[in-house]
């Protein structure tokens, strides 16, 4: 592991592996390198040197309240920075709408592959998912917040049954607090207009319409785009299949 540190102090846990142009991967929400598929992509994605992290507030990555989109942003510049001072990147859900954030803001992307990221262009309703969580954690209800946020998010029953009782759970449970940031992240559209690198928004065949009409959405406000749907499962592509899909639109878009 190697780690760099974020403008405000943080210090992030980075890995990479493989040899070619750099290609940053960042995680959804309740991921991180001990616990998610970025490290299956990375070792699949032939060609490119992977850089896999620890978002903020996990993994070996430390924190630093209060939290706020911009200082995600700084973490994946500082990344970036660490790969060579410009990078091609890879989000997957709320890790997809932070790379747009970043790229918005000018971070050195060249060129953006984004995995069903979870924007909704339509007006919010009903109570702030945040609050509940927030309050949970507060009251040391670390699990049933972790419950919350997936139920809220649409997470089908068969994927949250029985999640108590598996063994990662010790490790999501200790994450919950970290849901509020990806919420936060995609409570408010990045400006999609600015973002002219290369962009390719993907979609699983088995996920639900409510995913692919995100994807949609996102590829349709951006102005250099290709949209594609890949076979997959609920919310998620194997890396076998994935990887080379993004191999080829980054080879593409090489400066």
């Amino acid at each position: 592991m190697s780690t760099v540190t974020s403008k405000d102090g943080t210090t992030i846990g980075f890995s990479q592996v493989g040899d070619g142009p750099p290609v940053v991967l960042v995680d959804a929400a309740c991921c991180f390198r001990g616990s998610g598929p970025m490290p299956a992509v990375a070792e699949a994605l032939t060609g490119y040197t992977a850089f896999t992290y620890d978002r903020r507030g996990r993994g070996e990555s430390t924190d630093r309240p209060p939290y706020a989109v911009e200082r995600e942003v700084e973490d994946l510049a500082a990344v970036v920075e660490a790969a060579g001072g410009s990078a091609f990147v890879y989000g997957f859900s709320s890790g997809a709408v932070l790379a747009l954030h970043a790229a918005a803001a000018g971070v050195p992307i060249t060129a953006l592959a984004l995995l069903e990221p979870p924007l909704s262009f339509e007006e919010p309703s009903g109570p702030d998912v945040r609050d509940e969580i927030n309050a949970l954690v507060a009251a040391g209800r670390r699990g049933d917040a972790m419950i919350h946020f997936q139920v809220a998010c649409g997470v089908p029953e068969e994927f949250t049954a029985g999640m108590r009782q598996s063994p990662g759970w010790p490790a999501l449970e200790a994450l919950a607090h970290t849901t509020v940031y990806d919420l936060t992240i995609t409570a408010t559209p990045p400006d999609l207009a600015s973002v002219g690198v290369p962009t390719l928004v993907l979609d699983s065949s088995s996920s639900d319409e409510r995913l692919r009409g995100w994807a949609d959405g996102v590829a349709e406000r951006l102005p250099n785009v290709r949209r594609r749907t890949l076979g997959g499962e609920w919310h998620g592509i194997a890396p076998n299949v994935l990887a080379p899909v993004l191999a080829e639109h980054f080879s593409h878009a090489r400066p």
